[in-house]
């Protein structure tokens, strides 16, 4: 059986593997017999995975289409690389009133959009409004701010609704990236999605789905870009990325979304100098979500059984090489202010003892059916190998069913309860514990356990528990060590009721040509494009 279950999380691997090896022998000749291919610009080509529809900060939502962004626009403050809270267009640190319900941001005087109009109080607070009225993460702002002011043209006053802790690392969000009044006169409440006029670094000269081209903004009001300017690629195919890179034709890959197999080899060539290899913090997580509001998983018995079923070092092994780290919390280990993991641990006595208080194991099996996305390949290797431990360890307790669906039909169909128990993952919109536990538990009505309005019935689980939303709340009006000790509390109930089963974080990689400067992240987890540039 164990043969089997190494058998089986492999062989959709081994396809990837070979196409891995034979571009790798493929990049080495071509490097020794100088095939290399000739440059057609000065420009850097920068490559991602998957297309681009929208660069409106009100509807971009994609990791790629926000670190586009990132080159284009500012924000009012910024995490550094240190994960320190540093002004962008601010020009100091807010200043926050007795009452915490007043924060007020002076900004910088010397600040233009990529039009030539001057950017303001006013111009933020166009940008603000906007993204009330029409952003698709609108409720960011909305569940926490009363008004928006403008004292004067270089100070904006944001009115909370309560105090509001999380406030700071929000600002740093690239969905509240300015953009121009003048340029978007016509579209304060509608979207523009092939165009963005803003305030930073790079202008857009050309956009398509699949393309975008960047110029350096040669008004701008910080440091000048390293380059002459970029082309971003964005390609579906992981083995067309990865060959791009290592045969010279793209200069940085910029990926999450390629092949366990190609990630490793990428890394095996950093370590022999011949790639330039960097890594961010840990923003993304990976979970199973249990729909927590029927039978069987309305038990929470059964919920914690499963979640002791689950083998994460063997998964993150078999699926990863061990690249993937194994998670028992919803907050990233960057973000958790310390080392406290309160979901279930993998312990197969503890699985079957709470197996059999349900009534299973003895001449009855649970019957879980498992859902994957079918264009994340992680995910069905994921599946595949749970499938197989349970098989090996549980086989008279439990049985899973996989069943693979398009992830945007999921997305679509988890408010509706279509799914017992399907994998996700989830990146914070803001590097802040409150931007994993919120948009994951947060109920706005509820009946005993059950959420029947909120977050926790958008992402499929419909589970809450009393006292879980009060501690949410009272979190964000906290500060320091209490605020970071109250949502622990909140991870460990959530932990407690297991309506997720936390599976892997995964911290953003970035590879580049050996003849540039390594790819530097910044705290929100995106590469500082501006940087990338010869090698000094």
């Amino acid at each position: 059986m164990a043969v089997d279950l190494k058998n089986r999380c492999v062989t959709d691997r081994r396809r990837f593997s070979l196409q891995a090896s034979v571009l790798i022998i493929l990049a080495v000749a071509c490097s020794q017999s100088a095939c290399q291919p000739k440059r057609q610009s000065e420009r850097l080509t920068v490559a991602s995975a998957g297309r681009i529809s929208s660069l409106d900060p009100a509807l971009a939502s994609t990791t790629g289409a926000l670190q586009v962004l990132s080159a284009l626009g500012d924000t009012l403050y910024i995490r550094g690389n240190n994960g320190d809270f540093e002004p962008q267009l601010a020009a100091s640190k807010p200043e926050v009133s007795l009452d915490r319900l007043s924060i007020t941001i002076p900004l910088r005087r010397d600040v233009l959009f990529h039009d030539g109009s001057r950017f303001d109080a006013k111009a933020m607070a166009f940008s603000l409004n906007r993204f009330l009225r029409i952003g698709s993460q609108r409720y960011l702002l909305s569940n926490r701010i009363a008004a928006i002011e403008t004292p004067n043209p270089f100070e904006i006053r944001l009115r909370l609704k309560q105090p509001s802790s999380s406030i700071e690392s929000l600002l740093t969000s690239p969905y509240l990236t300015p953009v121009s009044p003048k340029a978007y006169a016509n579209h304060a409440d509608r979207f523009l999605n092939d165009r963005f006029i803003g305030t930073g670094p790079y202008t857009l000269s050309s956009f398509r789905n699949t393309q975008q081209r960047l110029l350096p903004f040669r008004q701008y009001w910080g440091a000048p870009p390293n380059n002459v300017g970029l082309d971003l690629i964005n390609l579906s195919n992981s083995t067309a990325l990865f060959g791009a890179l290592i045969s010279g034709e793209v200069d940085v890959l910029l990926s999450n979304s390629i092949d366990e197999d190609q990630k490793r080899a990428l890394s095996q060539r950093a370590g022999k100098t011949l790639l330039q290899e960097s890594k961010g913090p840990a923003m993304n997580i990976t979970f199973v979500t249990l729909r927590s509001n029927s039978p069987p998983l309305q038990s929470q018995t059964v919920r914690r059984a499963l979640a002791h079923s689950l083998d994460r070092r063997l998964i993150s092994t078999r699926v990863s090489y061990s690249q993937r780290e194994p998670l028992r919390s919803l907050i990233p280990p960057s973000l958790r202010g310390g080392k406290t993991e309160p979901w279930p641990a993998y312990n197969l006595a503890t699985a079957r003892k709470l197996f059999e208080q349900a009534g299973y194991c003895k001449g009855r099996r649970l019957q879980v059916p498992f859902t994957f996305r079918t264009n994340v390949p992680s995910d069905r290797l994921m599946a595949l190998t749970w499938q197989a431990q349970l098989k090996r360890d549980l086989p008279n307790c439990v049985q899973m069913t996989l069943n693979g669906v398009e992830s945007t039909t999921v997305y679509k169909q988890l408010s509706e309860g279509s799914f017992e128990a399907v994998i996700l993952d989830w990146s914070g919109s803001y590097p802040d514990p409150e931007a994993y536990l919120s948009p994951l538990l947060s109920c706005k009505r509820a009946k005993g356990n059950i959420c029947e309005k909120g977050e926790a019935v958008d992402g499929g689980t419909f589970w809450t528990t009393p006292g879980l939303q009060e501690a949410l709340t009272r979190s964000d009006m906290l500060k320091g060590t209490p605020r970071l000790q109250e949502l622990a509390t909140v991870d460990a109930i959530a932990a407690q009721g297991a309506p997720y089963i936390p599976v892997w974080f995964v911290a953003p990689k970035a590879w580049a040509q050996i003849h540039l400067n390594p790819p530097i992240f910044n705290g929100n987890g995106f590469v500082d494009l501006a940087q990338l540039g010869e090698r000094r």
